[in-house]
């Protein structure tokens, strides 16, 4: 019965594995000494190796004649674990054995001894698989096994398993196998099955596997259908690189801003059954290839491409700037979200074209046809300030213009202590304080009780001069305490680096305070030096 190259061609002996030696070095270290792990946790891509070295290290721990740390082989105990019929070394797939009760059924078999070897071993396949319950069931025998029981986990998805189970483990993590040891295995595999493979249709099948040597291998044994004479054409018929002019043709279009020839780019694909969310997927890989041989030197040689595709890549990166690559690379895995959950696909697909084709950037709000007048938002918002000047009462002894447009009055050292007169200010002069929500927040750190009065306060500033503006007329009382203002000013002074002179300033009109019409008669003659008689 014939079976599948990577099969057949896996890995025996940790010496046999491709670009893990940074695993397969320490666990033969480990073997030699004695000193290996209750738990293992393989992680990494898929088809790298972790599972090929959890059958190599149970082999290993237990045959009978190991050799620097490998499996010699010959014994009887590594010859009926390669064909799978040796009781004490148990592989899971957690994808189909992930319930509680599965990994009950674990620890009750974990706690007999070996029937014929050393060491019982459970290798779990996809443990991020298992269940929330399945998990807790498996951390006390993970963190306490039996002497004689040792487990190796191994995942894709590091993220999905709990963290109490990662750290009763050793961890080791795989790396994709590069392009030159994936091309290297091939050609050796191609030599033991009398293939012709040349070097640019390995190197090909090598990009086109994206790390993995499971998937080079899978793709050398449909060439292998294809053609006994393995060449750059024969992967390229029979890896599906070949046929996708048409995608390259939308890449173009996006590329030129030409919307006809996107959009009828993308109606022939839809025509033909092409998958939308697979083909914004194909697009994110074109235009990142694009992106990479743009900001690398030795960007096109990571680039899984056909010779001609190579050459129309490098146009675009040379025609392109970045940051128009970078803007249609964003609004495609955008689109990518948006196609995930709406029914109009089609619809939802030929927006983004069209946008990506008239260079809108996926951020950009809708605006009206003309620009904002910014001269006038300054005098609008210079307006606002010298009304809200106008209408509003000071802490300090100093007292409103009449007119707005005149100069403002002195501003205080602090509430209680009047420092020296400050240059002559217009209120125009005064910008908010960018950062008034830090100090408040800093601020309320220590002084909950009068940060609460200044919710809905605002704060301008001017050099080392600042007015505050707040609601709630409390907070005027608690600011003439000097130590209240002191650690105000520290605040300020930790974030701004600026010692400023403080103003306050309640927008809310005090009644009480308003002089009766009486009080203002006698306000006004006074003031004419007109004589009055108080007496009754």
């Amino acid at each position: 019965m014939y079976q599948a190259l990577y099969r057949k061609y896996r890995p025996k002996t940790f010496t046999d594995v491709t670009s893990q030696e940074h695993i397969t070095t320490t666990l033969q270290n480990q073997i030699m000494s004695g000193k290996t792990a209750h738990a293992y946790l393989f992680t990494g891509p898929r088809g790298t190796g972790k599972t090929t070295c959890a059958r190599i290290f149970a082999k290993a721990i237990n045959c009978l004649h190991p050799k620097d740390g490998n499996p010699c082989l010959e014994c009887e105990i590594c010859k009926e674990a390669d064909t799978g019929s040796l009781p004490d070394i148990i592989e899971i797939d957690a994808a189909s054995n992930n319930s509680v009760n599965d990994v009950r059924d674990l620890r009750e078999g974990s706690v007999y001894t070996p029937e014929i070897c050393k060491v019982k071993i459970y290798i779990i396949d996809e443990v991020h698989m298992l269940t929330k319950d399945a998990f807790n069931a498996l951390l006390k025998i993970t963190e306490e096994p039996p002497p004689h029981v040792k487990f190796i986990f191994a995942t894709t998805e590091l993220h999905k398993v709990i963290p109490t189970v990662i750290s009763r483990c050793q961890r080791f993590d795989f790396h994709r196998v590069s392009v030159s040891d994936v091309a290297g295995r091939l050609k050796t595999v191609a030599g033991y099955e009398h293939i012709s493979l040349s070097d640019d249709a390995a190197e090909l099948i090598a990009k086109t596997a994206d790390g993995s040597m499971r998937d080079g291998l899978s793709m050398l044994d449909t060439c292998m259908a294809y053609s006994t004479d393995v060449t750059l054409d024969i992967v390229s018929a029979a890896a599906g690189i070949a046929g996708r002019s048409q995608l390259f043709e939308l890449v173009a279009a996006i590329a030129k801003k030409d919307a006809p020839a996107a959009v009828k780019a993308v109606d022939s694909m839809y025509a033909d059954s092409k998958d939308l969310m697979r083909l914004v997927i194909e697009l994110v890989s074109q235009f990142r290839n694009v992106m990479m041989i743009k900001a690398l030197p030795e960007g096109k040689d990571t680039v899984a491409a056909l010779p001609e595709e190579l050459l129309t890549l490098c146009q675009l990166a040379d025609n392109l700037p970045m940051e128009r690559i970078t803007s249609i690379i964003i609004t495609l895995q955008k689109l990518s979200e948006t196609l995930s959950r709406t029914i109009e696909k089609r619809t939802a697909f030929e927006i983004a074209i069209i946008k990506l084709c008239a260079d809108i950037p996926e951020t950009a709000a809708v605006q009206t046809n003309t620009a904002p007048d910014n001269a006038l938002l300054e005098r609008i918002r210079q307006l606002e300030m010298r009304v809200a000047m106008y209408e509003q009462r000071t802490v300090s002894t100093g007292t409103v213009p009449d007119n707005p447009a005149d100069p403002a009055p002195q501003v205080a050292a602090n509430p209680t202590q009047n420092a020296a007169p400050a240059p002559t200010l217009t209120i125009s002069d005064f910008k908010p304080l960018s950062c008034w929500e830090e100090v408040l927040a800093r601020f309320g750190e220590t002084e909950p009780h009068i940060t609460a009065t200044l919710a809905g306060s605002r704060a301008l500033c001017y050099e080392n001069n600042l007015l505050i503006f707040a609601e709630n007329k409390f907070f005027l009382d608690l600011l003439k305490r000097k130590e209240n203002a002191e650690r105000l000013r520290a605040v300020l002074m930790n974030i701004t680096g600026k010692q400023y002179n403080i103003r306050a300033k309640c927008t809310t009109p005090d009644v009480s305070t308003q002089a009766s019409p009486a009080a203002r008669i006698i306000e006004t003659a006074r003031n004419n030096n007109i004589p009055i008689n108080t007496d009754e």
